[in-house]
């Protein structure tokens, strides 16, 4: 079994972060959005990854390696923005006719990846939402069995949505429907999407059963990544290293604090991670997420996402902070 992470995506959601730190290095409740995603992996027994980079693919490769040098990790380069489905295509030789999982790089969800990997055939994870019209949707039997797959659907049949996790038995297959797709005329600019592939191979006669997440976090948008850090950190619990060193500061769980941090004279929580190295003065934060190498005085920071080395002085304001920023509001 390998498992294909496609992380080549500019994030443009999550402006002007994405600018200098890819959207799969972004933190979150004391990881990383592809931290999360390997690790669940690596609990069930996967070791092999194809990961798909393009956009600041350097950082990710050095991420990785670095951080799991024990797994077998192949890089596959996405020079030109053709969309997900070329992401997945060019993985076609590292990949073989072995079996495939795909998870997308932006992709959150709590679910069993041991109950999903011992499932027979090929598998698509779904997740009802209130309106599928932004998704991939799979239209099911009564049996759960897919019998269409619909990109973004104007007049949706179903709320079943993909979540971005496909368990893909017959590989040699997807690769045969997205080649069609990528050889056949039409706007050589147009991004590929990997539904109309899916359901390529349900017209060919790949049965898919479908597997329900138990929740899939959005972690798309700053709003959203708030949020989704939020209800990690609440199912995770507090994570905080050097407390003992923080002069009068008051913590107010849940937070997840790295290590390295300097923080004197504070309230920090609840629902705030802040990345390692961090220096926090005289300052109120919650609701928020604080960039490795920050620098915080005298600042009430609500509901905000501020980037790595960056230095911040004033008063209360609500900030997107990209990296390498230094801002007086004072």
């Amino acid at each position: 079994m390998k498992a294909i992470i496609p992380v080549a995506g500019t994030g443009t959601k999550l402006r002007p972060h994405t600018y200098t730190q890819p959207k799969a290095l972004i933190p979150l409740a004391g990881k990383t959005v592809l931290s999360i995603i390997i690790d669940q992996l690596v609990e069930a027994g996967v070791r092999d990854l194809v990961l798909v980079v393009g956009y600041l693919g350097d950082k990710i490769m050095d991420y990785a390696k670095s951080h799991y040098p024990d797994l077998n990790i192949t890089i596959i380069h996405q020079n030109e923005r053709k969309g997900l489905g070329h992401a997945i295509y060019l993985c076609k030789e590292a990949v073989g006719n072995e079996e495939a999982l795909i998870v997308l790089g932006d992709t959150i969800c709590e679910y069993n990846v041991s109950e999903l990997l011992d499932m027979k055939g090929s598998v698509l994870c779904v997740k009802k939402v209130d309106d599928p019209r932004n998704f991939g949707v799979a239209e099911t039997d009564e049996e759960g069995i897919v019998t269409r797959l619909i990109e973004k659907p104007q007049i949706p049949k179903t709320n079943n949505a993909l979540v971005g996790i496909y368990k893909i038995s017959d590989s040699s297959l997807l690769f045969g429907c997205l080649e069609k797709m990528v050889h056949a005329e039409g706007d050589v600019h147009e991004e590929l999407s990997l539904t109309p592939a899916l359901d390529c191979m349900v017209n060919a006669g790949t049965v898919f059963s479908t597997f329900k997440v138990s929740n899939w976090f959005d972690c798309g948008k700053k709003e959203t990544l708030l949020e989704s850090n939020a209800t990690l950190l609440k199912k995770w619990g507090s994570a905080v290293s050097g407390q003992e060193g923080f002069e009068n500061t008051i913590i107010i769980p849940p937070v997840s604090i790295a290590p390295g941090c300097e923080i004197k004279n504070s309230i920090i929580g609840p629902n705030v991670s802040i990345g390692e190295n961090a220096i926090i003065q005289y300052s109120i934060v919650k609701d928020s997420i604080v960039g490795s190498f920050s620098k915080l005085y005298d600042v009430v920071l609500n509901d905000s996402l501020i980037g790595c080395d960056t230095e911040i002085k004033g008063e209360t304001r609500t900030l997107n902070i990209g990296d390498n920023t230094e801002i007086d509001l004072g």
